[in-house]
């Protein structure tokens, strides 16, 4: 119906644009009368109308910044508007439902992920090897497992006495661990193909170690333009580091005492081992939380500036240049988990009240916009490659797909388990492998990666 008929009480004026990755605008000729019943579907049915496309696609709707959820009555009458409104309605591809893909089973309870794309590396004599995707793992027995994409497990190292809270990738052949046994680990692998992988699986090696945690090392983050790692205690502290162990200064060796206090003859080995192992203390201490720290995340876009929340309910701001806290934002609750949205300058935190809070660092108070749907602690975020999206996982056992604009949660993914009151601990979102979470029931998970772009 065209501009220049009359709408009826059943009607309502609008006109639909979408934006283009460089932000360009692009409208519909003229705005049109469409009836006010329409919820997803029937405007979907009109875009592919007007764009005149081959195949039908699924489109999801915004009105001033929001997803519509409802039919344009309800959306009315929630804000008190009459159908002699004018809307705008911005279009964009819908996110296609995550499908199960596989799941492979571990020994123990999974209590973290990282995971790392294909890659072309500098072989030796001028040649460049690729790289595949890998997927990198903590686990509640100590042991550090490399999966490919196919759910084999290429890599195997054993080294920390307790339980592995947190994993990251440096490179394909790199990466840190930590946990329970208070430290933090430089691993080296040289596994780069089938070929490379040890008959024993214990084919990588510890070479540094980090030192200063009095107590469990909750969480990781790294900034690969900087070389610098952050980790986050139970002992109330932030420590600063390097991925290059002679720009920190050297400690005293390990206790031998303390080293074969363990009940794994493998362990104690390698631990006899450790006492040969560089040993760092960090570049900075952050001090300034009251209770355990469970997160910590470098600013995207200012390497100078990190974030950090803690069971003391607060989100603080430090300049890493002076180790100073230079603000701190109080809340109601135990923040569990966080993440930094990618060009959004917003930071999203999982709460033990169940919800997943929205933060602007840059504003002067706490906002308070948040995202309903879990029914017990969200532990565990991770961000996708489209600024609006990110992934979350829960001790209720589930892993939930969002979209900021809206506060409800567009997907949930239910665990594909035999154990019935399994909690997730971990999720990870890349690309070519897909929507990734662990837990306790001993499984990592994987789901199809939907478009989010």
């Amino acid at each position: 119906m065209s501009e220049t008929e009359n709408a009826t009480k059943d009607q309502v004026k609008v006109r639909f644009f979408t934006r283009d990755e460089d932000e360009s605008l692009h409208c519909s000729p003229n705005p049109i009368y469409i009836p006010v019943t329409l919820k997803r579907f029937g405007l979907s049915e009109i875009v592919n109308h007007l764009l005149k496309t081959e195949t039908p696609a699924p489109f999801e709707f915004l009105i001033d910044g929001t997803i519509l959820k409802t039919d344009i009555q309800e959306y009315l009458v929630k804000n008190g508007l009459s159908t002699e409104a004018f809307l705008t309605l911005e279009y964009t591809r819908a996110v296609l439902p995550p499908k199960f893909l596989s799941s492979f089973n571990n020994e123990d309870w999974i209590s973290s992920i990282d995971s790392i794309g294909s890659m072309e590396l500098a072989g030796g004599n001028g040649e460049t090897i690729s790289t595949a995707p890998k997927i990198l793992t903590g686990s509640y027995d100590g042991i550090v497992r490399i999966y490919n994409s196919s759910g084999k497990v290429e890599t195997q190292l054993a080294g920390h006495s307790q339980p592995v809270k947190s994993v990251k990738f440096i490179s394909p052949t790199r990466f840190i661990t930590a946990g329970m046994d208070r430290t933090i680990r430089l691993w080296r692998s040289g596994v780069i193909s089938d070929e490379d992988i040890d008959k024993d699986t214990q084919n990588g090696s510890t070479f540094a170690l980090l030192d200063y945690h009095k107590s469990t090392v909750s969480t990781l983050d790294l900034n690969l333009k900087t070389n610098r790692i952050l980790s986050g205690s139970y002992d109330h502290s932030i420590a600063l580091w390097s991925t290059t162990p002679k720009e920190m200064n050297s400690c005293d060796p390990i206790d031998s005492s303390t080293v074969l206090s363990s009940a794994s003859r493998k362990r104690m080995k390698l631990a006899v081992k450790d006492s040969t192992i560089k040993r760092k203390s960090p570049l900075a201490v952050l001090d300034s939380h009251h209770a355990p720290v469970e997160g910590v995340t470098f600013d995207q876009n200012d390497s100078t500036i990190a974030y950090s929340v803690s069971q003391d309910h607060t989100i603080k701001t430090w300049d890493l240049v002076t180790a100073r806290c230079v603000d701190t934002k109080q809340t109601n609750y135990s923040l569990l988990s966080l993440v930094a949205l990618r060009n959004m300058n917003i930071l999203a935190t999982g709460s033990s009240a169940r919800h997943i809070n929205l933060h602007d660092p840059r504003a002067s108070k706490v906002t308070t916009s948040q995202l309903l749907g879990h029914t017990n602690f969200v532990v565990s975020l991770a961000a996708t490659d489209n600024d609006y999206m990110l992934i979350s996982g829960s001790h209720d056992g589930t892993a939930k797909v969002w979209d900021i604009r809206a506060n409800k949660a567009m997907y949930t993914i239910t665990r594909n388990s035999e154990e019935p009151k399994s909690k997730v601990f971990a999720v990870k979102w890349e690309k070519e492998i897909g929507i990734m979470s662990a837990g306790s029931d001993k499984k990592l998970q994987i789901n199809s990666s939907a478009e989010f772009k």
